[in-house]
């Protein structure tokens, strides 16, 4: 096996999720502002590469869609150890939904050329569909195997894929070329030093938008995508304070009582 690629996310910061607010005109995420982190599942996919990269010393590629300033966190993928990252970066591919997301990232594998394997989270924080690898695996016609809970070397070029099921787990043998999709428990991602990720700051980064890849434009973005918000409803917070008097005895039993009207217990 030559050339592993791994599709990676950048995703709003969960301990910033406070924060997030939605545009009630373009029914999209507001993301200026909000740190962006690596989808946590992507990470398990980056170190499903990084060992077949020790055992036979492939290539690993990172591929992600997202605006500009996605690159620092690229760039801490890049110091777990992976040898390339590009960028598909566009205004023509924002408010993309999952189908022209991976119709993006497909042609942005066809544009890097031939491999042996597509690595994937299972689905990322921020849509938590799980519709994109398969999405990708359907445009480039390979078998997507999804929820991979761990993976083995039977031969050189065959996989052990233990894939975890409602009830239970699925033993599966197959052959590349394949796109997987890793949870949790498919392995621990690497520590990465505080050298690799200085190192991982000098890093090339190569950026492609649409001009590259050549996608029509109808086809991605907010016009590319069949699946959009209808409506979006902001409810607001809104907090009545009730003031309890009385001595200590008094104001105990007003408050149970008024607990116990609520439904609370």
């Amino acid at each position: 096996m030559k050339r592993m690629i791994v599709c990676v996310k950048p995703v709003p910061d969960p301990n910033a999720w406070d924060r997030l607010q939605m545009d009630p005109v373009s029914k999209t995420l507001i993301r200026e502002g909000i740190p962006s982190v690596i989808n946590p599942l992507d990470k398990h996919a980056v170190e499903a590469a990084l060992e077949m990269k020790d055992l036979f010393g492939a290539e690993v590629i990172l591929l992600s869609m997202a605006p500009f300033d996605a690159q620092p966190v690229l760039r801490e993928v890049l110091g777990m150890g992976a040898d390339r990252a590009f960028l598909l970066s566009d205004k023509a591919f924002a408010g993309s939904d999952t189908l022209a997301t991976a119709r993006i990232l497909a042609q942005g594998i066809r544009n890097i050329g031939e491999f042996d394997l597509i690595f994937c989270g299972n689905f990322t924080l921020d849509g938590s569909t799980a519709q994109v690898p398969s999405q990708v695996a359907e445009f480039l016609d390979i078998p997507n195997v999804m929820h991979v809970c761990d993976m083995s070397i039977l031969k050189t070029e065959s996989l052990l894929l233990t894939q975890k099921i409602e009830q239970g787990t699925v033993k599966l043998e197959a052959e590349p070329p394949l796109l997987l999709s890793f949870t949790k428990e498919a392995n621990k991602p690497r520590y990465i030093s505080f050298m690799e990720i200085l190192a991982a700051e000098k890093r090339k980064i190569n950026i492609w938008d649409n001009a590259i890849l050549n996608i029509d434009e109808t086809l991605i973005g907010l016009k590319g995508s069949p699946t959009q918000m209808a409506d979006l409803l902001l409810q607001p917070k809104q907090r009545k304070g009730i003031r309890l008097t009385g001595n200590p005895e008094e104001i105990a039993r007003k408050l149970a009582d008024k607990i116990h009207q609520l439904g609370i217990i």
